[in-house]
């Protein structure tokens, strides 16, 4: 599910539940060579994943199934027919190759690309002989719906105002069923959401050019359409052009966002203000709160800008307030992909454990799969020294202090991160050394680095074990490097 196509959801589901209204999920599935197996269900846990739901749809049921359109084709067969009879539509022979070559000598004469309308001069009986000639050489025909002439098809934009297209810049004759017996969408769309009784549709701005051949079908039902509002094109802030997928310098698919560990209400939140703006200055909002001030007027008909750093903070935003045991099997799992734990069962004590990493690291993470990188000294062997952390230890201070670090933190009756800045305030009080000069070396000798979380923590959850390994290497690195000076 890519980030547009989540947002024209959400927008949705905002606007039927601030109105109290029905929201519908319809699987839009009638072009054949696109349908991947499994895609259907991936959209719906994806959509449900965010937090959205629908009162009908091909999961729920309703009163106007079915919800997919590839179960509703002899729906759009009955009406295609009436078109055909009533003359609105015909059947068009001309092949690919026909139609390529069309394009191409329009293209040559500086024209826009169109359909021509193929028995044009043609008198009933010659129109009658083509069409029999191609039945006869088995091609397959598409059915295309006839563009009146000099009409102007308008409506009013619920997000752009007053929108209106001449007929004669259409295209030309647009088919409505392809040649495996199929719909279009143009055409499918109009009769699904007539026959559902859709009162509003939000959509991207890419729809605008599809919504007068839309409103072409109303017409020649004589059907009321529903009133529609086309949200602005999504930008990537960091090249100032419309987020397509193959743009790779942002992720932009829901999957790769929750396999990083974002949580569902953190994108909820930064997806809804992708082309809408709340009242004030507040950037975090509850669900509740959204659907209550969620108002169409308000929609911008500015570009939306996507702003990854901006999902980073506003993701973080939640991770800090949510609930421990949410973050841990997130971060499990992505410990488990990085091959840091198993992924067979584990004992309680194992999960505590990670449990305490989890909650070390909670306020810093701006999505779980940095929980990989920021805990790595707690699954492998200590890194190298880095040459910062050579100059800190060159302190003449720091090897007392890690000596005697050492030496008290063996008697502890428990290994606890009280118990340990305990005795971080007892050197102190008895070498007198102070700040950065006890606080670093004591860091780097047990971390192996220059920065993290709370030391005293940190050293808990490493346990003694681990911790007299990583001081021991360093005071031999230390006794090493003052030999060869």
């Amino acid at each position: 599910m890519h980030i547009g196509n989540a947002r024209t959801a959400l927008f949705n589901y905002l606007f039927a539940r601030h109105n109290g209204g029905t929201m519908v999920l319809r699987i839009e599935d009638t072009d054949q060579k696109r349908n991947i197996e499994g895609g259907t269900q991936s959209q719906i846990d994806n959509l449900h994943w965010l937090g959205i739901d629908w009162d009908e749809g091909p999961d729920v049921g309703g009163s106007f199934g079915p919800y997919r359109q590839s179960e509703r084709k002899d729906i759009y067969d009955r009406l295609i027919k009436q078109l055909l009879d009533e003359g609105k539509a015909y059947e068009s022979y001309m092949t690919e190759d026909e139609l390529a070559a069309q394009r191409e000598g329009q293209k040559a004469a500086g024209e826009a690309p169109h359909y021509e309308y193929e028995y044009e001069g043609m008198s009933a009986d010659e129109k009658a002989q083509a069409i029999a000639a191609a039945k006869a050489k088995g091609l397959q025909p598409v059915i295309r719906f006839h563009i009146p002439e000099g009409h102007t098809y308008a409506w009013d934009d619920i997000v752009k105002g007053h929108i209106s297209f001449d007929s004669d810049d259409i295209g030309g004759d647009w088919v409505i069923q392809k040649r495996d017996g199929m719909p279009t969408y143009n055409f499918a769309v109009v009769v699904d959401d007539h026959l559902m009784e859709i009162t509003h549709v939000l959509r991207g701005d890419d729809h605008i050019a599809n919504t007068p051949k839309q409103l072409m079908i109303y017409e020649a039902f004589g059907w009321e359409p529903p009133k529609f509002g086309h949200m602005t094109l999504i930008i990537n802030t960091q090249t100032g052009k419309k987020l397509s997928k193959r743009d790779e310098s942002v992720l932009q698919f829901i999957e790769q966002y929750r396999e990083l560990g974002y949580l569902p209400d953190a994108m909820f939140n930064f997806i809804t203000l992708l082309g809408w703006s709340p009242v004030g200055e507040n950037e975090i909002f509850t669900r509740k709160q959204l659907i209550k001030q969620f108002d169409p007027e308000r929609l911008s008909r500015s570009p939306a800008k996507f702003d990854a750093k901006k999902l980073e903070w506003v993701n973080n935003q939640y991770v800090k307030k949510a609930n421990p045991s949410t973050l841990l099997g997130l971060s499990i799992r992505n410990w488990q992909d990085a091959g840091r734990i198993s992924k067979d069962a584990m004992d309680p004590k194992m999960l505590e454990w990670l449990r305490a990493i989890v909650g070390l690291f909670q306020d810093q993470m701006s999505f779980t799969q940095q929980i990989v990188k920021l805990s790595e000294i707690f699954f492998i062997e200590p890194p190298a020294l880095t040459e910062q952390a050579k100059t800190e230890l060159a302190d003449p201070n720091a090897v007392p202090v890690l000596q005697e670090f050492q030496k008290r933190i063996q008697d502890l009756p428990q290994f606890t991160a009280y118990a340990i800045q305990n005795v971080i305030y007892d050197i102190s009080h008895d070498l007198g050394v102070r700040g950065r000069k006890l606080y670093m070396p004591i860091r780097i000798a047990t971390t192996r680095e220059t920065h993290g979380p709370q030391l005293a923590e940190s050293i808990e959850i490493l346990g003694l074990a681990k911790v007299n390994k990583h001081l021991n290497l360093t005071l031999k690195e230390l006794a090493e490097l003052n030999q060869n000076a």
